[in-house]
């Protein structure tokens, strides 16, 4: 470990994310990056996912490195060993009015630890937005990393919009299924034309105190408080919504498609929640390029038994060989059971897996296609591998991100209904279609785009993250508050900074 002085002068990013899988990944993501650009990480899981991480990955997984360290806090939910994701709603809910103190506590303990810098800023999950308190009581600035694409997040930003026009919550529950979502909206900024279902799914409730829709509310309301906001996108694929956010939001910077930074030492630190299972890498690499059919629904979405066979049958029926994810909790308050006779007709060219790693498995030449839930995460892999999909978005953002794919991107397929028909006849239209060629075509376009965004020394998402580092962690506010707590820290009189300057 490097001297005192050394220590101090780091800038110390303290990196909170939402506790589920798919916002801890880009958050562990951006903490290496800044970890590399010099800054010193403190890395803040749940209590609960801290276990889940040590129980996946082994005892000894995130003990880090002296200048990446991993902290704790609780949740506020009761304890429970289910190896699964909590409940959303309860989680935001919990988060929102139980973390702040333990956050406080963490950051003060930070700041009183002599072999650790003072935290100079934190960059928090953009619906931990609890954090921005914290920072304000230190000085300090708070960047909001929201985790979804650019449109998802400005989806969110029109609630209340949404609320004050009348269009949620709903009259009765009948409008869910009577044609109602399918009203078209035109005045979204940034967006030409959106439908009702298109939007995050919170709005579809009849409950005017419905619990998610007053979180969307005081999470966006709070994003006006943030020093900045980052976005997991880049320009060319969402531009206009991005420049849309200029007018109602601070600085917003798309700073993806993020990518692992190539030290060892910091590689070896993951953050899948459940065990990778590395035979799914090895089982494709005997496969034929394009000729594999990859299947994950992501860490949140669950179906019942009944769609979790007709998926099956869709599958085994397009007579397309296939890689399949099957989370013991994908199907509701049940075991996933699949029928023997699939099993037994697809043995030899289906495989099924508990978890895998997936930007790996979507950048593996023998994918020819991504049948997908639609998580950013996801859907911004399956870009940057080049990899068209088919979308069946289950909550949340990933309707307007199936949206975006299917209409303005031309990368996707969307499922309408779960029938095994209509599956076998999308996947083969994937594999083999005309619309699949052309998809692909478009995706590999996208790929390209994705790539130069994020290439070094010109890309537009490497430049935002490097003005945002520049101009916000390490601007002149930022920096004079890390100087005076250095110098706080070392009991050397306020008068003398000033004296010097």
């Amino acid at each position: 470990m490097g001297s005192l002085d050394t220590i101090e002068n780091k800038p110390h990013a303290v990196c909170i994310p939402y506790p589920a899988q798919g916002h801890v990944n880009p958050m562990l993501k951006l903490a290496k990056i800044l970890h590399v650009k010099g800054f010193h990480i403190t890395f803040v899981n749940s209590e609960y996912n801290h276990k889940r991480l040590l129980k996946a990955r082994g005892p000894d997984s995130l003990n880090g490195l002296p200048s990446f360290r991993f902290q704790t806090i609780p949740d506020g939910l009761p304890e429970t060993d289910i190896d699964a994701t909590q409940h959303v709603p309860s989680l935001c809910d919990s988060t929102r009015k139980t973390c702040l103190p333990h956050f406080k506590n963490l950051l003060s303990k930070l700041n009183n630890t002599s072999d650790v810098p003072s935290v100079t800023c934190i960059i928090s999950d953009g619906i931990m937005s609890f954090t921005v308190d914290a920072a304000k009581e230190l000085g300090i600035p708070d960047v909001f990393f929201w985790t979804t694409s650019a449109c998802g997040f400005m989806g969110y930003v029109q609630y209340e919009q949404l609320i004050h026009k009348g269009l949620t919550p709903l009259k009765d529950s009948s409008y869910i299924t009577n044609g109602y979502l399918e009203t078209s909206i035109d005045w979204v900024p940034g967006i030409k034309e959106i439908r009702l279902r298109d939007i995050p799914t919170f709005i579809r409730t009849t409950d005017p105190d419905d619990l998610m829709l007053d979180y969307v509310q005081w999470v966006c309301k709070k994003a006006r408080e943030a020093s900045a906001i980052i976005l997991n996108t880049f320009d060319a694929l969402e531009h206009d919504v991005l420049e849309a956010f200029s007018s109602i939001l601070p600085p917003v910077y798309s700073i993806g498609p993020l990518n692992d930074v190539a030290d060892k030492e910091l590689k070896a630190i993951g953050s899948n929640l459940w065990k990778e299972e590395p035979e799914c890498l090895e089982w494709l690499d005997t496969k034929e390029p394009n000729s594999v059919v990859y299947v994950n629904f992501g860490s949140v979405t669950v179906m019942t038994n009944d769609q979790l066979i007709e998926f099956a049958w869709g599958l085994a029926n397009s007579n397309k060989t296939f890689l399949w994810i099957i989370r013991p909790d994908l199907v509701a308050g049940e075991n996933a059971v699949l029928p023997p006779e699939f099993v037994a007709e697809t043995e030899n060219r289906g495989l099924l897996s508990s978890w895998c790693a997936q930007e790996q498995v979507l950048a593996h030449s023998a994918i020819g296609g991504f049948l997908t839930h639609s998580g950013w995460n996801s859907t911004l892999e399956s870009i940057c591998g080049g990899v068209p999909m088919i979308c069946w978005p289950f909550f949340a953002e990933q309707q307007t991100n199936c949206r975006f794919c299917c209409n303005e991107w031309g990368i996707g397929m969307e499922i309408e209904d779960v029938k095994s028909d209509k599956i076998e006849s999308l996947v083969k239209e994937l594999m083999d279609g005309e619309k699949g060629r052309v998809m692909k075509e478009k995706a590999l376009e996208w790929k390209t785009l994705a790539q130069d965004a994020a290439s070094a020394p010109d890309g537009s998402s490497f430049l935002n993250l490097d003005n945002m580092v520049r101009q916000v962690l390490l601007g002149k506010h930022g920096l004079t508050v890390a100087i005076l707590m250095i110098f706080l820290k070392k009991k050397i009189m306020i008068a003398l900074l000033w004296l010097s300057l």
